[in-house]
């Protein structure tokens, strides 16, 4: 029987993923702990707006089995507006120094400011996780400048409106039409292929068939070649299925989905319930090395 923590199941070859100061083993799926340090997220809000509480709990996180911190500044709920620079730089980066001190954790931020951008890598930050796919103005060279991975992602709209009237004619092909677009634009500006992830952005400018398009269409996602992040962690797709707008429904959904994701090849699970989601992601990885021997 082969090593449990290393299944065999379809997965792009690449088995890394470098950083600014950091390489993120990709031969079994990761785990992205989310750590939200703004007063309005729609699941944490508020929780780890000061610095000290969220260094615990990237810490508490990392113990659970957390292979990446994703630490987020400006809240990207549906409706949520933008935030200066300037605040969402204070309050990340003394989180990110601050897990510094005390880990070499791969450090993912949330941001789409070049600004930010340049400060958090100088701290330490390995991967900038933008929702906006480093379309604003320099957002991508500075990722270039900064040697940073860089997750792209499919958002329609904007987080103010993507959930007013989101359409597609085909939402899985224009969503890889879009994200192989980007990962192009990021190779021209010097952010090769071995830096870039990418994240079909559940619930990002997508209604409940959309998302559920997505998840079944996720192989079709890996196929293409690059490490994909599923980012469905309670989200409001599950509280719509389940009829049930209950955090233990949403928890149950995003654990469903992670064991789905990892059968599929997905290499990133980004996850609120970090400890339930490891586990759930090795029995999923278990069972399909069992399959496969």
């Amino acid at each position: 029987m082969s090593d449990l923590r290393t299944p065999a199941i379809k997965r792009p070859s690449r088995s890394a993923l470098i950083g600014a100061h950091h390489v993120l083993d990709l031969t079994s799926t990761q785990v992205m702990g989310v750590l939200n340090v703004t007063p309005d997220s729609f699941s944490d809000g508020g929780h780890y707006a000061e610095s000290s509480k969220a260094i615990e709990r990237a810490l508490e996180m990392i113990e659970e089995g957390a292979t990446i911190i994703d630490i987020g500044g400006e809240s990207t709920r549906p409706g949520a507006q933008p935030v200066a620079p300037e605040i969402e730089l204070a309050r990340v980066l003394p989180v990110v120094e601050g897990i510094r001190r005390h880990s070499q954790v791969f450090v993912s931020v949330d941001t789409s400011e070049p600004r930010v951008i340049a400060a958090v890598c100088e701290a330490g930050a390995d991967l900038i996780n933008d929702i906006r796919s480093l379309q604003r103005p320099g957002s991508l060279e500075a990722v270039a400048r900064a040697g940073a991975a860089a997750c792209v992602m499919h958002m329609q709209g904007e987080p103010g409106n993507m959930q007013l009237d989101p359409r597609y004619s085909d939402v899985v092909s224009e969503v890889m039409t879009f994200l192989d677009a980007r990962v192009v634009a990021c190779g021209e500006r010097g952010v090769g292929r071995e830096r870039v992830i990418v994240d079909p952005g559940f619930g990002f400018g997508k209604t409940l068939d959309h998302n559920l398009a997505l998840m079944r269409g996720l192989r079709r996602l890996v196929a293409r070649g690059l490490p994909v992040v599923m980012g469905a962690s309670r989200k409001s797709m599950f509280a719509q299925l389940f009829e049930r707008d209950a955090m233990a429904s949403r928890i149950n959904g995003s654990l469903g989905a992670a064991f789905w994701g990892v059968q599929q090849g997905v290499s990133i699970i980004r996850s609120h319930d970090v400890r339930e989601t490891a586990e759930m992601a090795l029995l999923a990885s278990t069972l399909v090395a069992d399959i496969h021997d």
